[in-house]
């Protein structure tokens, strides 16, 4: 079963939460923690685009593929509100 991995940035604490393309997740049912990395047991990508899938976009024609994005909501040290988007994923 393929499994990904999104470090958490250091500043992220105890209480976050984690999307999936704008879908909120839930802690032990949609992923887990483990060494400061939340692990979904499922495979997430991101697309690279590569320069001739750029040059065909700019005439036009498009090409999809899965572009999965992980963000994390969480609170500074000061009670401000942040969002850690796009978080790299990686394959495990």
């Amino acid at each position: 079963m393929a499994r990904s991995f999104v470090r958490l940035p250091a500043e992220v604490r105890d209480s976050y939460e984690v999307y999936v393309n704008g879908v909120r997740q839930q802690l032990g049912t949609d992923y887990e923690v483990r060494s400061g990395a939340l692990v979904f047991e499922r495979e997430l990508r991101k697309d690279r685009i590569s320069g001739w899938r750029w040059l065909l976009g700019a005439w036009g024609v498009g090409t999809y593929r899965q572009n999965d994005s992980v963000d994390v909501r969480y609170e500074a040290p000061d009670g401000s509100p942040r969002v850690a988007e796009g978080l790299e994923i990686e394959l495990g």
